[in-house]
């Protein structure tokens, strides 16, 4: 497989898709979810674990609570990662994600992940190089735990918005009521690093690609959340689950 290069690829649905339809498709695969996730939590023999990561405003809570809003919340439950907490700060970068790694039956969402350490610690400088590399090799390693020992299928979605959108999502955070609970005076700031945040994003994505990144342009959020709601679903059934019989 190619290196993947984020300006290559639009953060825009394909013009010719109707919109109108594509949403009604993706009301019909939600309702797909629902007896998709009851069937995961049956078997328990699987799980789940979507990892949403994208820049400030390229729409991670909409899409978490779009796509997943209707899941029985006793088998998907979603985890947003902030600045470590001191006791995080002690233990190696990934103990913190492990706590949160999802059992047999369940959807796990990170809103952030463990990649915001080679992702914000290393565009301020946090870490030096030589640590970013490490730590990827962990993360390759972490993701290979999961996937082989416990039959955890991963979903990373990038959210490739484009730095128009996300400007016009930051302004209006400061215009609109119903958004300004979304403000941070710091998200200015670090739309400002733009360009370092795309090369290590980019880096990234290549570097941590055993389990494959989902690419998803994130300028319209209509197509953002079909996209990763056909791709939930076609996961589930993929694993071709069945409900447990009645022991004879």
């Amino acid at each position: 497989m190619g290196k993947i290069k984020l300006s290559d690829i639009s953060t825009s649905a394909p013009k010719k898709l109707d919109k109108d339809k594509v949403k009604h498709e993706t009301l019909e695969i939600l309702d797909e979810l629902n007896e998709l996730q009851n069937l995961l939590y049956a078997a328990h023999k699987h799980s789940i674990l979507l990892v949403v990561q994208g820049m400030d405003a390229s729409g991670k809570d909409g899409l978490i609570k779009n796509v997943t809003g209707t899941l029985n919340p006793q088998g998907c439950t979603v985890h947003s990662f902030k600045t470590p907490s001191e006791v995080e700060s002690d233990h190696d970068f990934l103990w913190r994600i492990h706590l949160h790694a999802p059992p047999k039956g369940m959807i796990q969402v990170f809103n952030r992940s463990h990649y915001e350490d080679i992702l914000i610690q290393r565009v301020h400088k946090w870490i030096d190089e030589k640590m970013v590399y490490k730590r990827m090799e962990a993360i390759n390693d972490f993701e290979k735990l999961l996937t082989v020992h416990n039959n955890t299928h991963i979903i990373k979605c990038y959210l490739h918005v484009s730095r128009e959108a996300q400007q016009q999502r930051l302004v209006e955070r400061t215009e609109d009521p119903r958004k300004m609970w979304k403000y941070n005076k710091k998200d200015l700031a670090e739309a400002k690093l733009w360009d370092a945040y795309m090369e290590a994003y980019e880096d990234a994505i290549n570097h941590c690609n055993d389990v494959p990144w989902l690419i998803v342009p994130a300028d319209q959020n209509w197509y953002k959340e079909y996209l990763v709601a056909l791709t939930l679903r076609d996961t589930l059934k993929s694993l071709k689950m069945k409900y447990p019989r009645l022991e004879k």
